[in-house]
């Protein structure tokens, strides 16, 4: 794609276009670029760093960058760098089915199937419309790859792997439209769903259908990682020894791989509001939250979250790929959007964007509660600390005391409302009942929770043994090492087993860990006779990948 080199786009760093008339009450437009810059003022060009921009009424009104684009040749980031939007990227592969859809080329409640045969036949149609709203129950295809040793950014994947991984898979995480587990997977076949209906490759079609109409002429997919991308920010993890390169070397892309700028993101976003592709019905259609079979919302679109931030109503998408880390958020009732795109892993884009959305929103409500409103007895505390097991996944969740009250772990710090009910920062409810807990996070997805007795394990021996997945291609060995239970995977992984209840334990690594990740919980499963015959892993975004028992340890 044509475009300025890197060193005459480093010139336009810190460019301001222009500024907003109307900044939130207590802002003058004069401040909105000094506070700007306090919020992104750990970036600077010994770092990685960020662009950000900002659109008032339809008409950009700010725009700046920080950091290094590429800290080898020592090239900024400018307004008009390119860089990719990990996750952001769906609501554009979203949008290009509602097209299709809308023209009546497929239909959002087509089974899947009927465009991707290499589906297994789970008994259950899962539609087009699920795999968009994450509710089709699809392994997540990353997820299974890292379990079998290769994670994303150790090998260079193609859709060829997805329909690969994708067309040996048993089982699902659950029944299509029963619960909601954001996915990647729904997202590259709905890629390939739309190269094989509209005849064209998915790149191509964007092109036509959505960039070019809308003048984002500095937006491509990542669909050939070798391609030289003029004006491209590197991407990077930050070290114990320093900054090291962390670059997405792979070709998958509709799950993420739009490689843009904050300008470009600010057209679409408008869009929304004033449509030049698709109309006000296309709109309305892409951001509409879907619901479960039994009716519940879960604030979920096509390839948007919908909710609020601080009482105001907020459609925004965050994402994160190898080192890049992104945020675009619209706020329609006052017609405000904010961009954020940065290529430091450590980068909290959506606190960004959010901090800078707040120099330009008004009416905004104060945040959830920091500190307790109820003051905890030892009683109480008593009644919630407690080791608790998912009731679906079997996941182990701990809540513990802290200094200010309780915590999760994993999870967020509970504030307390009473000696039951706790919200967290992020909005979400905890409610203890009796030996239960009910987690309801900001958009009205429910998970529950029972308690259990941490294990206290004695009979290690008869859980080792040589365990072979067909759905991951993968062989584990979990063997005794020292007085520890070791799970062990080719060619040199090796995973400390630190036992949670009966049978489940928590993975941590040890050793030489080449294609390491996390690997979640490991689930023992027994028959009838109480022999071990199966191990399973749990992921959030895998629930249960199962492992026979093949033979013992080599």
């Amino acid at each position: 794609m044509a475009g300025p080199s890197r060193f005459s786009v480093a010139l336009a760093i810190g460019a301001v276009l222009a500024f907003s008339p109307a900044p939130a009450a207590g802002q003058s437009a004069k401040r909105v670029p000094a506070e700007v810059d306090r919020i992104f003022a750990r970036w600077t060009p010994s770092t990685p760093g960020c662009s950000v921009g900002v659109a008032v009424d339809g008409r950009q009104t700010l725009a700046r960058a920080y950091g290094m684009a590429d800290l080898e040749h020592d090239v900024r980031n400018a307004p008009e760098t390119i860089f990719e939007a990990g996750s952001v990227s769906k609501q554009f592969t979203a949008a290009a089915v509602l097209l299709l859809a809308r023209e009546g080329r497929l239909s959002l409640d087509d089974p899947a199937r009927k465009y991707v045969p290499e589906l297994p036949d789970y008994g259950t149609p899962l539609t087009i419309r699920q795999m968009l709203t994450h509710t089709s129950g699809l392994r997540d295809w990353g997820s299974v790859a890292a379990i079998a040793g290769w994670p994303r950014t150790t090998r260079v994947h193609t859709h060829a792997h997805v329909l690969d991984i994708v067309s040996r898979q048993r089982a699902l995480n659950f029944t299509p439209g029963t619960r909601w587990s954001y996915s990647n997977t729904g997202y590259n076949l709905a890629a390939i769903i739309v190269a094989r209906a509209s005849g064209m490759s998915f790149a191509e079609f964007t092109r036509r259908r959505i960039f070019e109409p809308l003048g984002m002429t500095r937006t491509s997919w990542r669909d050939d990682h070798t391609r030289i991308l003029k004006g491209r920010a590197m991407a990077y993890s930050d070290e114990s020894d320093g900054f090291h390169t962390l670059m997405p070397f792979e070709n998958v892309h509709g799950n993420g791989g739009l490689l843009t700028t904050v300008g470009d993101l600010l057209k679409w976003n408008e869009n929304m509001a004033s449509p030049r592709v698709g109309d006000v019905g296309f709109v309305a259609e892409q951001q509409q939250p879907g619901r479960l079979h039994d009716g519940r919302a879960h604030g979920y679109a096509l390839g948007l979250f919908v909710g609020s931030y601080k009482g105001v109503r907020e459609i925004s998408h965050g994402g994160a790929t190898a080192g890049y880390r992104t945020f675009l958020a619209r706020y329609p009732d006052q017609r405000i959007g904010v961009a954020v795109l940065c290529n430091g892993g450590g980068a909290a884009a959506k606190d960004y964007a959010h901090a800078v959305a707040e120099l330009y929103l008004q009416g905004l409500e104060p945040p959830a509660p920091s500190t307790p409103q109820f003051v905890l007895t030892s009683g109480d505390m008593d009644g919630v600390v407690g080791l608790y097991r998912n009731m679906i996944t079997g996941a182990p969740l701990s809540v513990a005391r802290d200094t200010a009250g309780v915590r999760a772990n994993p999870g967020p710090a509970l504030v307390s409302l009473s000696g039951s009910r706790f919200v967290t920062a992020d909005g979400g409810t905890w409610e203890f009942e009796g030996p239960g807990l009910r987690v309801t996070d900001a958009y009205g997805s429910v998970e529950s929770y029972e308690r259990v007795a941490p294990a206290t394990p004695t009979q290690l021996q008869e859980l080792v043994g040589t365990y072979r997945s067909d759905d991951a291609e993968t062989v584990m060995t979990v063997a005794m090492d020292g007085g520890e239970l070791v799970l062990k995977r080719r060619p040199d992984a090796i995973l400390r087993l630190t036992s949670a209840y009966r049978d489940a334990f928590d993975t941590t690594f040890a050793g030489t860990t080449f294609g390491a990740s996390e690997l979640g919980t490991v689930i023992f499963r027994r028959d009838d006779a109480g022999r071990v015959k199966e191990l399973s892993i749990v992921q959030e975004r895998v629930w249960d990948l199962r492992f026979s028992k093949i033979g013992p340890a080599d």
